[in-house]
């Protein structure tokens, strides 16, 4: 079985997906293992804007840059670019769309030429062959700990599928994994 810490940061080089509720914690925290700016791009029609102060637990706003497209042809070719150029440690994609296998392709290409990392936030389903690994992100409720989530690695090229109960802890900027009652 893999250890957290194996598979946590996400690999370099690769693109990633995540979904669930949690999936912008998930992203958040991936944010903030990383050195170096941080590249977010969405479709310029979704109404919710990311507001960069809202992300100073996990990083400085300063580090974050905000990019919109018009449809997600143009959010894909944004993301290859930044990918390619290893001008940003991290690629973020919010996407309305399930990729194809030939985008998906392009996205790995172009993260391995820059050795960057990608994550698109994706709903449910709407995976892509290509993606290195794939996160369900849920909330876990119930108990005193509310920032309590399950992240399941629901798709692995390169190990086995599995899930850990985490935290994000704010004063260290890190991720908690956290141990199951009893154990």
């Amino acid at each position: 079985m893999d250890r957290f810490t194996d598979i946590f940061p996400l690999r370099r080089g690769r693109v990633h997906e995540a979904c669930g509720a949690s999936a912008y914690s998930f992203a958040f925290a991936l944010a903030a293992q990383h050195k170096g700016a941080i590249l977010w791009i969405k479709e310029k029609w979704q109404a919710d804007q990311l507001n960069p102060s809202g992300l100073a637990d996990f990083i400085s706003p300063s580090e974050i840059l905000v990019a919109q497209g018009k449809d997600q042809p143009e959010v894909l070719a944004s993301a290859e670019e930044a990918l390619r150029s290893g001008a940003v440690s991290l690629t973020l994609l919010e996407l309305s769309k399930p990729l194809s296998l030939i985008a998906g392709r392009r996205l790995q290409l172009a993260a391995e030429a820059g050795q960057s990392t990608g994550l698109c936030l994706i709903q449910d389903g709407m995976g892509s062959n290509a993606a290195e690994t794939r996160w369900q992100c849920e909330p876990l409720f119930g108990g005193a700990d509310s920032t309590l989530q399950r992240w399941s690695i629901i798709k692995n090229k390169t190990g086995t599928l599995t899930n850990w109960d985490v935290r994000w802890d704010a004063k260290t900027r890190r991720v908690i994994v956290v141990s199951k009652t009893g154990e």
